[in-house]
């Protein structure tokens, strides 16, 4: 349903090696940057977007916001979350595990990434 999705950062080079470690993790490949100077992953025919903020105020994350990347297994969220972890992300919340929303069962882990973005590894269970 998303085209793609934009965060901002205050240090590109820090979000390039959080984000890339990310991506890999999810099977997709290292971001690239564009014309813009704009770090930019592609997966599955949808982009995930880094960049500094266009007005030149620093960039902060959204309170309430929630970004989810769908990941094949219980395993891969794991992987999800290790990786960015090990890149200077924090793992936050409950641990990765089973929860129920929405008359699902969905395997979750959750990360902020090093600018504070909210991000949700997500897997749903058959």
């Amino acid at each position: 349903m998303f085209s793609h999705i934009t965060v901002g950062s205050n240090d590109l080079a820090i979000s390039r090696r959080f984000y890339d470690a990310l991506f890999v993790a999810m099977g997709g490949r290292p971001g690239m940057t564009d014309e813009d100077g704009k770090l930019v992953y592609i997966k599955e025919g949808r982009m995930f977007i880094v960049t500094p903020p266009i007005d030149g105020q620093p960039a902060c994350h959204a309170n309430g916001g929630t970004i989810g990347f769908a990941l094949h297994s219980p395993q891969a969220v794991h992987a999800w979350q290790d990786a960015g972890v090990a890149q200077g992300g924090s793992a936050i919340e409950a641990p990765a595990g089973v929860r129920h929303k929405a008359g699902r069962q969905l395997y979750l882990a959750y990360l902020r990434d090093p600018d504070g973005n909210k991000l949700c590894g997500v897997h749903v269970m058959d």
